[in-house]
């Protein structure tokens, strides 16, 4: 009989077919290549570097830490699709995945995966930081009263933030607006 080969990890996390990376307290502490190249980064100048360099503005990384860290510290794992930004400024939609290896303290330690929507998801109109927000909860199948309590907004604001949106993306009805967002409909 054959003996069971060690498995390598090192390489299924190098030749992962996503972006992949290991963080502690919001910085990365290990990446693979396709999450470089997915931003523009050389993996080099991705180790060390917060996650901020990954996000369209500083609020936005606040923010999404914010209202991801009770999500973690109850189930441990967190997903979403949200806009992001390559290393030439270039936003894009992305599907981020992670789970805390500390259930105490969600951005302690954490595996994170990325991946690039962009070919099924553009970026089709000039978003402000707060739309771009509510964009993401509202492809993630959130109603505005959950998205003003998740994130401190009255409804009436959500509200306001939708309208904006809809008027942005020619859509005449929320729902027509979530298959703009999602790039279904052109």
């Amino acid at each position: 009989m054959n003996a069971p080969q060690a498995i390598d990890f090192e390489s299924i996390f190098q030749f992962a077919p996503v972006g992949m990376c290991v963080s502690q307290n919001r910085i990365i502490r290990a990446c693979n290549e396709d999450l470089a190249r997915m931003f523009g980064y050389r993996k080099e100048e991705l180790l060390g570097q917060s996650f901020l360099v990954l996000y369209p503005t500083p609020d936005e990384f606040e923010r999404t830490g914010a209202r991801i860290t009770p999500i973690m510290n109850a189930k441990g794992y967190y997903s979403d699709e949200r806009i992001m930004k390559r290393a030439n400024q270039e936003l894009f939609w992305c599907h981020v995945s992670g789970r805390g290896l500390h259930k105490e303290d969600a951005h302690a330690e954490g595996i994170w995966t990325f991946e690039d929507l962009s070919s099924k998801r553009p970026v089709t109109a000039e978003l402000t930081p707060r739309e771009r927000e509510i964009a993401a909860l509202l492809v993630d199948g959130k109603t505005s009263k959950l998205i003003a309590r998740q994130i401190g907004l009255s409804p009436r604001t959500v509200e306001m933030h939708r309208a904006k949106l809809m008027r942005k993306f020619s859509a005449a009805t929320s729902s027509e607006l979530v298959h703009k967002l999602l790039g279904i409909i052109r």
